[in-house]
């Protein structure tokens, strides 16, 4: 089996709009487009490009702008503007129709470039998909809200942001957090917190934080669905306390008009296919298996 190392070590670099943007290319066939959650990046898929490329299929993974080692410019960050980096990057490296695998707001965006730009998109796997780049008023209760409200004001200021930013990336925070969604604690490696950590020393990166804790929350997959006419994989950890499974429950609503399956995946959080590889990699190549090479 081709190592993780190896599956990843070939990083190439394109320039998006002046902006330097990381990507890899592994293996040969039908294009996978992985696109990582919130602070994560291509070494998040560590453990799913090898296993999926050497099943035959041309794995590409991208480091959105605002993470991983591709660019931070201080701009408005938005889930629209990810899509059009999705879809320009389709353009400038793909160009035939792919299956777009995404975690959680990279659940959303793969579920927005099948929904928005059908020829490029063949199939969709979703894992612990977000329900938007970050919470709407309504989904808080009013001293959470409040107390986000307050805590986004505070990064986003020039004089409390940078300080307030650094305590949040501290590694044995970050380490924290990870044991919240993470039900496996083996799971949780240095590896995975170095991951997380080292994008967070960029420059720019404290501003992309506040920008995006401020961005509007975008499309809600309830509103997409009914435009989507792929085959789509859901997979949700059930033990996600982030992005809970009863998240699901729109997909299985529209599993009787659409070509939607979803499998819940026990004992696991936020992200199953770094948590849980080992039942995520056959289901996404059984479903793969299943109609991916029709038509090609």
């Amino acid at each position: 089996m081709i190592s993780e190392q190896l599956a990843i070590a070939s990083k190439l670099h394109w320039t998006w709009r002046d902006h330097q943007i990381t990507y890899s290319v592994s293996g040969k066939g039908i294009p996978l487009v992985l696109v990582h959650g919130f602070g994560a990046s291509i070494g998040h898929w560590r453990k799913n490009i090898p296993v999926w490329a050497e099943a035959g299929y041309r794995v590409y993974a991208i480091d959105l702008l605002g993470f991983g080692e591709s660019d931070k410019p201080a701009i408005a960050y938005s889930l629209e503007l990810w899509q059009e980096l999705l879809r320009d990057f389709w353009l400038a490296h793909i160009q035939t129709p792919g299956v777009f695998i995404g975690n959680s707001i990279g659940a959303l965006l793969s579920l927005m470039m099948a929904a928005n730009h059908s020829e490029m998109v063949k199939g969709a796997v979703l894992l612990n998909v977000a329900g938007g780049l970050n919470h709407r008023p309504h989904e808080l209760n009013p001293v959470l809200g409040l107390i986000m409200a307050g805590f986004t004001k505070l990064v986003g200021s020039p004089i409390t942001g940078k300080f307030i930013f650094n305590q949040v990336r501290q590694k044995h925070r970050i380490r924290n957090t990870l044991t919240q969604v993470y039900c496996d604690r083996t799971a949780i490696t240095e590896e995975l917190v170095d991951l997380l950590y080292l994008p967070s020393c960029d420059q720019g990166a404290q501003a992309v934080f506040a920008s995006i804790l401020t961005a509007p929350a975008g499309p809600k997959p309830e509103e997409l669905l009914p435009r989507v006419n792929c085959p789509v994989l859901v997979l949700w950890g059930e033990a996600d306390p982030w992005t809970p499974i009863k998240g699901a429950k729109i997909f299985q609503a529209m599993a009787s008009q659409k070509d939607i399956q979803v499998i819940p995946i026990a004992n696991t959080g936020h992200c199953p296919h770094d948590e849980n590889p080992n039942a995520v990699n056959p289901l996404v190549l059984n479903w793969l298996g299943n109609f991916a090479h029709i038509g090609t």
